[in-house]
């Protein structure tokens, strides 16, 4: 059938052939491809318990704002050229973030006095710096790939967080600036994808991230542990976080990259700073504690630490760096880690979310949930 235009824009979501995706959700399904043509169409099938959540290709392109279908468009491309190439699903947040960093997704040619020198494309690339013929990087597929060859000459890649990554291949003027689109990039991958950005590892192989493994959404957990007390159970409605319970002394990982905001003794009810020593129930504070912000402007809090971190505010640290011990400083009946998620910053229990739902909802679930 023949479609107005901006219907022709099937949604173009990527994996070579019938390849399955086992997503963390325990989904198996297969996302097949025609082509990049204005009047093909992708067929989307699933085998078993597929959570669908592909749009009906007659229809209209979703939007993720405050991008639009050729933007969209411009992203599954990407995605595309990253399954085609065998790589994982982090690769594909990267490029799609970097991206969304150079053009907003959109495939800029010349710009006139705008221009920055030469740079052209959905990732800026500059022709003069060996990128290719302008035509060239203004194809999505060639400067994706382009862009996926010279990430993976870079060292640990896969371990280095979105920013650096991105910096070690685009040599930016504005290093720092990647970070910021990480988590809109993600969504976009899930989306496109069948929820592949909360996948693990170096393979197409969809499996979700256990201890000291990082998901492709930059998400790994702080510490492998049984799951004790939950979050605002009804016998504690003002626990705004979850308690892993694990050994005196076990390491303590980042569990996203980003930088440290907050390392402190935290008082308890009588004002007093008493970290080094064991805590016990009703004494208050959280005892040697960290926070982190990370992309998106979440924040993680790590609490009961048995010494003092070792990181300092101000610090960037990277998904899975060790920033203490666990112990039993502050209120506490144990060795455990009493760890937080909140949203927008917010450090009251306002912005508290339970992280056994945001932490399986970004592929590293806590307590072998998922």
């Amino acid at each position: 059938m023949s479609l107005p235009r901006p219907r022709k824009v099937a949604l173009i979501v990527a994996l070579i052939g019938t390849l399955a995706l086992l997503c963390c959700g325990g989904s198996l399904s297969a996302l097949l491809l025609g082509g990049f043509g204005d009047d093909d169409v992708n067929t989307f099938s699933t085998l078993g318990c597929g959570r669908g959540g592909v749009v009906d290709p007659d229809g209209e392109l979703p939007r993720i704002r405050p991008y639009g279908p050729e933007q969209i468009r411009n992203a599954a491309i990407i995605i595309k050229v990253g399954s085609d190439l065998r790589l994982p699903p982090r690769a594909w947040v990267i490029a799609v973030a970097t991206a969304m960093q150079e053009s907003r997704l959109t495939n800029l040619g010349n710009l006139g006095a705008a221009n920055d020198h030469d740079s052209l494309g959905l990732f800026q690339q500059r022709p003069s710096a060996g990128w290719g013929t302008p035509e060239q990087v203004r194809d999505p597929v060639y400067a994706s790939r382009k862009f996926y060859e010279k990430l993976q000459t870079v060292k640990h890649w896969e371990k280095m967080s979105l920013t650096r990554a991105a910096q070690k291949v685009q040599r930016s003027a504005y290093p720092n600036a990647y970070a910021k689109h990480e988590t809109v990039a993600t969504e976009i991958v899930n989306m496109l994808a069948d929820g592949a950005a909360r996948a693990v590892g170096n393979t197409l192989a969809m499996v979700c991230a256990a201890g000291g493994q990082i998901a492709a959404s930059g998400w790994g957990i702080p510490v492998k542990a049984v799951v004790g007390s939950g979050f605002r159970t009804p016998s504690r409605p003002t626990h705004q976080g979850v308690d892993l319970i694990i050994g005196r002394y076990t390491p303590i990982a980042a569990a996203a990259s980003g930088t440290v905001s907050v390392v402190k003794c935290d008082e308890d009810h009588r004002g007093r700073h008493t970290c080094n020593v064991d805590g016990y129930p009703g004494k208050g504070g959280c005892g040697w504690m960290v926070e982190i912000v990370h992309a998106g402007n979440v924040m993680t809090r790590y609490c009961h630490m048995v010494q003092r971190p070792f990181v300092q505010v101000g610090q960037q640290v990277a998904a899975g760096d060790i920033i203490g011990r666990v112990g039993t400083s502050g209120n506490s009946s144990g060795p455990h880690l009493h760890f937080e998620v909140h949203l927008n910053n917010d450090r009251s229990s306002s912005g508290a979310v339970d992280p056994v739902q945001f932490m399986a909802e970004h592929g590293a679930p806590l307590g072998g949930q998922g």
